[in-house]
């Protein structure tokens, strides 16, 4: 089944059950007012709102016209956001782009961060940031979003506990980060808040592309219209999702609605070398970084600029159909007027 939140005046909105071809949507509201009421109590009402998304594909339900650009973020605010970093070849040129070296066992240890989950941006929202300078740039990533799982969850424990997955643009401020870094305490003013969707998919609706940890169909990115990344999600993915909800819940539990996120999805060339740009016939990529950081090495210096004012991002992904299974992600960097100086 497919589930989205749309606006009606409460800062969680309320839930609907869309229908596989994003057409139509019918409130759920009868089952749980919100997506957040729904995963406190998966177990009882997932079977409910299956049998809603049945009632929808028939016809049998009321249902009102779905309209992507008028959908929240599925869950408008979490408890937790957890991102990863599971493409290592991405970890590797972007910690390249600032002169740091890989992590000790950053090949048998995945890297998490805690990020903001209070005030996620709707899936059409504009980026409003006060300066250019700050190197703003997207981040097209897959993320789950999990039912309460224990501490110390096995694989298995891992893997079960994952019940919806959704797409995410994880913005980042790049010339923010080397310094909040430096400090040795992590991301902070450079991670923004982040965008979903508009859909959250169950994984029984992905069929053969998702073979329980990792999600195998292309992820779309277009910067101003023009396309900028493809690559197949599960190629690059060295930690699957039960690898990184496993280590995230090694010393605590994770509530139901914890968000878990891929990190950048990244792949490399056939021969093992970095991605090559979509104008030159490779899947290109899923940030600006990495195409600065591969111009740099090419070519001594980046060429590509980060995100400017009025530059429009658009992340989707498409089943083998050419049906869009998330609905997309398109938002318009705009100036914000900082209130603070």
């Amino acid at each position: 089944m497919k589930l989205a939140t749309l606006a009606n005046g409460t800062r969680d909105g309320r839930l609907v059950v869309v229908s596989r071809d994003l057409v139509y949507a019918t409130d759920a509201g009868g089952i749980a007012k919100t997506l957040q009421d729904a995963l406190d109590d998966w177990t009882r009402v997932a079977p409910r709102l299956e049998t809603l998304a049945i009632a929808l594909e028939t016809g049998s339900v009321p249902c009102e016209r779905f309209r992507e650009h008028e959908a929240l973020s599925p869950l408008p605010r979490a408890f937790q956001w957890i991102d990863g970093s599971a493409y290592l070849s991405h970890v590797e040129l972007v910690r390249k782009a600032r002169g740091a070296a890989m992590p000790p066992g950053i090949w048998t240890d995945p890297l998490l961060y805690q990020g903001g989950s209070d005030a996620f941006l709707t899936p059409r929202e504009p980026i409003r940031m006060p300066d250019e300078g700050m190197g703003i740039d997207f981040e097209g990533e897959v993320a789950v979003i999990v039912n309460d799982t224990p501490m110390g969850a096995s694989r298995a424990e891992a893997a079960a506990s994952i019940v919806l997955i959704v797409l995410v643009n994880d913005v980042s401020l790049r010339n923010l980060i080397p310094a909040e870094l430096a400090k040795g305490f992590g991301f902070f003013q450079s991670k923004p808040s982040s965008a979903f969707s508009p859909v959250a998919v169950t994984p029984n609706e992905l069929d053969q592309a998702w073979d329980g940890g990792r999600l195998h169909l292309p992820l779309l990115v277009s910067l101003n219209g023009k396309p900028f990344g493809r690559p197949d999600v599960g190629a690059g993915m060295n930690f699957d999702f039960p690898a990184l909800i496993a280590h995230a819940a090694r010393t605590r539990p994770l509530g139901a609605g914890t968000i878990v996120g891929s990190g950048t999805v990244s792949s490399k060339e056939a021969d093992g070398g970095p991605a090559r740009p979509i104008t030159e016939g490779g899947v290109g990529y899923s940030c600006l970084a990495e195409a600065r950081m591969v111009e740099t090495i090419g070519g001594g210096a980046p060429t590509t600029q980060f995100l400017r004012f009025g530059d429009t991002l658009r992340i989707e992904m498409k089943n083998p159909g050419g049906q869009s299974v998330f609905g997309a992600i398109e938002q318009t960097v705009e100036f914000y007027a900082d209130r603070s100086a």
